[in-house]
């Protein structure tokens, strides 16, 4: 049975720019692309050339190899000239592969925003659509708010898809600019544009996330015939954000119902790479993974009862709809004060130990994980610190060094220019080999000079955390007061490109912390020498 094809158009470096919080620099954006370039997307839309500096200096170049590179605009004004419209000009100057143009095809935002008469508009889609084919573009065009629009005026929304079609545009995407439709409604008025004369083949869906079914109307228009789908990795995006790319990759290449009838550029060893580009995507962002992602979060695959992980272990299958494996990503059968024997033997085994469920330390294990649990550690989010609690029970970690002490300060005063400062400084006694080494630094906050003052001079294990970075630091308070209980999760990076996540927990945040950098370097230390687990690839 033929498949047929389904074009992959990402929008992460445009739509997915008009995030809160997100600001791509020039470099951001190349480094980006490269990545969706490299992954196999159809078409990487790189942003609106001539509306800022950025965007502007980023089409000086052709920034993919294999996709079609794609610049954004409008459609030319009312009453001025293809040929003699600075916006629609920039477009053509744009080093690109094809030119997505935003038109209007709801007559309210005609009379509204563009302030022009709906014959108008009509010519402008048509003129600029012209001009891009001959300039010798690919011509395609966002038809904003056309699900709203059909609702109010169907008539004229189709004019404004068939009238880009007829002028020559590749693809026609209808877009839900507001993200309120319903996947029925998305269904029926896709329909009943391909019934109107725009084929299947030329048309596009451009999902917004308000109601959180972007991904759901993406696949109702495929259902109803379209053939390409716009989105942003991870779904970022305006508002609520955009259809998640990652997801609908996923979902069109492992399960049945589309599988068997559709298929994308991504093949089979392309989406094993997933994850990595999920997470990858994120560090561009300085930001943590969504550990609940479909597919590549942390926890996609992860497994905390223990009933459900004493099935997992007999057949994945049991709780699994989609092997991890095929996107990249690693089954994860989590520690806990919930789980049972099964739990925790599988843990074991994934990190090279294997033992009996009649074990003695099995079950001083699981007591002592359950005891720490309820006073507030959090092990199902910091397997690096299990693993290293399960080693030393079982009696396998070397004693790298030993804190004989620590100290910080913080002072608060005034500068000799008048201006308040806060200065924060650790003093760290190690002992290595005998060998007692102080170590003192200063450090934006008490837990920074802590972390520079432990990892100053470890001696002869120095040169093996010189690497190692804190990406990411976490802290949570059990109970109320200044006295409460506190939980520090620190989340750990190398050159290799692991991440491990530790925890501490202390009525001094500062105790907390510094439990958590220990166990952090002791990790990496272990990683070095290959006595840890997938754990790292996590």
């Amino acid at each position: 049975m033929t498949r047929e094809r389904i074009y992959l158009f990402d929008t992460t470096l445009r739509d997915g720019q008009q995030t809160p919080g997100i600001d791509f620099s020039v470099e951001d954006k190349i480094a980006i692309a490269t990545l969706l370039d490299e992954f196999g997307m159809d078409y990487v839309e790189g942003g609106y050339p001539g509306a800022n500096p950025t965007d502007t200096e980023f089409f000086k170049h052709k920034r993919t190899e294999k996709a079609s590179f794609v610049a954004f605009g409008m459609t030319k004004r009312a009453g001025v000239s293809a040929s003699n419209d600075p916006g629609l000009n920039a477009l053509l100057a744009a080093n690109s592969d094809a030119i997505c143009l935003v038109a209007k095809s709801w007559d309210y935002h005609v009379e509204v925003a563009l302030g022009c008469s709906n014959d108008e508009n009509l010519e402008n889609i048509h003129a600029s659509v012209e001009a891009v084919v001959a300039f010798g573009r690919e011509a395609m065009v966002d038809c904003e708010h056309f699900f709203d629009g059909y609702k109010a005026n169907p008539a004229y929304a189709i004019a404004c898809a068939k009238t880009a079609l007829d002028a020559g545009a590749r693809w026609v995407v209808l877009c839900d600019t507001n993200g309120g439709t319903q996947p029925p409604e998305i269904r029926e008025i896709v329909a009943a544009v391909i019934a109107a004369g725009v084929p299947g083949a030329n048309l596009g869906i451009h999902a917004h996330n308000d109601t959180g079914q972007a991904v759901a109307n993406s696949l109702a228009a495929v259902e109803a015939g379209v053939r390409q789908i716009q989105g942003t990795l991870n779904g970022v995006g305006e508002r609520c954000g955009n259809a998640n790319l990652v997801t609908l990759i996923a979902t069109l290449a492992l399960k049945e119902t589309y599988s068997s009838r559709f298929e994308t550029a991504i093949d089979a060893e392309r989406l094993q790479e997933l994850t990595k580009l999920a997470h990858s995507f994120d560090e561009l962002l300085n930001r943590s993974p969504d550990s609940q992602a479909p597919y590549v979060g942390a926890s996609a695959f992860a497994t905390k009862a223990g009933i459900h992980a004493s099935a997992l272990l007999k057949d994945p299958k049991t709780y699994e709809h989609v092997a991890p494996e095929s996107v990249g990503n690693l089954r994860r059968v989590m520690v806990s004060d919930q789980g049972g024997k099964a739990n925790f033997i599988n843990a074991l085994k994934r990190r090279g130990i294997t033992v009996s469920k009649d074990d003695p330390r099995l079950d001083k294990l699981i007591s002592i994980v359950k005891e720490r649990e309820a006073t507030g550690y959090a092990y199902e989010g910091a397997d690096a610190s299990f693993t290293l609690l399960a080693n030393r029970i079982l009696g396998t970690v070397p004693d790298f060094f030993h804190v004989e002490s620590f100290r910080v300060m913080v002072e608060r005063r005034f500068d000799a220019n008048g201006k308040l400062k806060t200065v924060s400084e650790a003093v760290v006694k190690v002992l290595v080999d005998g060998e007692t080494m102080m170590s003192v630094a200063e450090g934006h906050g008490p837990v920074n000079a802590l972390d520079l003052a432990l990892r100053k001079d470890l001696g002869k294990y120095q040169s093996e955390i010189a690497d190692l970075e804190l990406a990411d630091y976490k802290v949570r308070i059990l109970n109320g007061g200044t006295e409460a209980v506190t939980r520090v999760l620190i989340e750990s990076t190398d050159n290799t490109g692991a991440r491990w996540w530790t925890v501490g927990v202390s009525d001094n945040i500062i105790d907390a912390s510094f439990q958590a950098l220990m166990d952090s370097i002791v990790y990496k230390l272990l990683k070095n020498r290959d006595q840890v687990g997938l754990i790292a690839a996590e």
